[in-house]
């Protein structure tokens, strides 16, 4: 997701906060995103067809700007949500664009 949005989830943690974000941190963002197994656009894939299954509207806008930045087109997280609506429901399908061209509005792209 860039250092950016990594800072500012760290930033923004509060005494109650702090263990999620540590175990987030340590766990998601180091030990997963970093194993040799798959590279981080297909991380992205996966994440994406996830998180918009599990209904998750502000960690898909952060996984989407994140998959931009790893490399994905917007024509290929189109394809990612077509699949999702046919194989979790349309209104998944529906929500996830709605999500992602709010992010694209916000990039500029």
């Amino acid at each position: 997701m860039g250092d950016a949005y990594v800072d500012a989830a760290l930033g923004k943690a509060t005494d109650f906060t702090w263990p999620m974000q540590q175990l987030v941190t340590e766990y998601c963002w180091d030990n997963i995103w970093n194993r040799p197994g798959l590279d981080r656009r297909g991380r992205s894939i996966l994440n994406l067809g996830m998180i918009s299954v599990l209904n998750r509207p502000h960690e898909l806008k952060g996984h989407v700007r994140g998959a931009i930045n790893n490399g994905l087109t917007k024509e290929e997280i189109q394809e990612i949500f077509l699949q999702v609506a046919i194989y979790a429901g349309v209104p998944a399908g529906i929500d996830s664009f709605r999500n992602a061209q709010e992010v694209f509005n916000e990039m500029g792209i």
